[in-house]
């Protein structure tokens, strides 16, 4: 499946558009990453736990993007937007969206 953050791929024509597809991942942040996150801070540098664990919900979210484009006979997805939130009373949650267009290539 083809993601675009634009809105058409690039020399290829759109022959229809097949509605918004979205996908959504929210993953908890473990208290061991909390803990070595609030060291880094301190001492500077890469929370790399944090990091990680915002690859793989953003990469699940747009999987989830993609399945739903291919329920709808897609080619593409574009116009894609990714949106990061923490979430929950403390923060101890994140979420990932990823929403787009899906379309039919010529």
């Amino acid at each position: 499946m083809l993601n675009s953050t634009t809105p058409s791929i690039a020399e290829r024509e759109t022959a229809a558009t097949l509605g918004v597809v979205s996908g959504e991942a929210i993953i908890g942040a473990h208290i061991f990453r909390d803990i070595f996150a609030g060291i880094t801070n301190i001492i500077g540098g890469r929370a790399g736990g944090y990091e990680k664990a915002l690859r793989e919900a953003r990469d699940i979210a747009l999987q989830e993007m993609n399945d739903e484009a291919r329920r709808l006979g897609a080619d593409a997805v574009v116009g894609v937007d990714l949106d990061y939130e923490s979430l929950g009373p403390d923060g101890g949650m994140l979420m990932v969206t990823a929403a787009g267009t899906a379309v039919k290539l010529r």
